[in-house]
């Protein structure tokens, strides 16, 4: 579940950060961070930090996090404090803006996605009227909200059929193995079979999901404000 502490990494030398001080991590690290997928709301990053990976001084803007594995790290922040940062695979986290140096503590490798928010907030093509957390709360809970954000973690047993619901406009990453079918408003049929880790962007959105697959599914709705 969501712990709200800084995420991120550790440090080394002063003069390495204050090279690096202001950088977007893409550039500061290429093969840490990877852009999934972005558009004029969120640039979401897919991270994967190798075993005791260093990360040099870089920033992110506010952003949500869902942690594909267990991390261990050693985060340095832009005034020198280091703090130890632990999280359960499954887990998700929201950060403020952050300026810090990165180190993986452990002996594993790590890999996380984090939706970076954008300035601004799209305008919702509809108001939602059918909240999910409202009509069916055993099957989606709310993790964590403010005024940008809200992390629903959404759990589909076999075969379990939601209501019809709605959705603003958001990221989902898959934390299972999961095959659904949505049946939209419009009265088409989605067949959605994804894999661990999978992420995708969803417009507005009124459906109702069907677990059509042997197993209990989990994934992780990042909805935007």
């Amino acid at each position: 579940m969501h712990r709200r502490i800084y995420w991120s990494v550790i440090g080394f030398g002063v003069l390495w950060a204050a090279s690096a001080a202001g950088q977007d991590a893409v550039k500061v690290s290429p093969s840490d961070y990877q852009v999934e997928l972005e558009n004029q709301w969120v640039r979401v990053l897919r991270i994967k930090h190798a075993p005791h990976a260093r990360i040099a001084m870089h920033e992110h803007p506010a952003a949500a996090l869902v942690f594909l594995t267990d991390l261990h790290e050693r985060v340095t922040s832009s005034d020198g404090k280091v703090t130890e940062v632990i999280h359960k695979a499954g887990e998700t986290a929201f950060n403020p803006p952050v300026r810090h140096m990165e180190e993986n503590a452990s002996d594993h490798p790590l890999e996380a996605i984090m939706v970076e928010l954008k300035p601004g907030a799209p305008e919702p093509a509809e108001t939602v009227k059918l909240d999910p957390v409202k009509l069916d709360p055993d099957h989606h809970l709310v993790d964590f909200e403010n005024d940008r954000v809200r992390i629903l973690r959404t759990i589909l047993e076999p075969h379990l059929k939601s209501p019809m619901h709605e959705h603003p406009h958001y990221v989902v990453v898959y934390l299972t193995e999961l095959h659904t079918t949505m049946a939209l408003a419009d009265g088409r049929r989605v067949d959605n079979p994804r894999r661990p880790g999978e992420v995708a962007w969803r417009d507005f959105m009124k459906h109702q999901t069907e677990n059509i697959g042997p197993k209990r599914a989990v994934e992780i709705q990042i909805e935007l404000k």
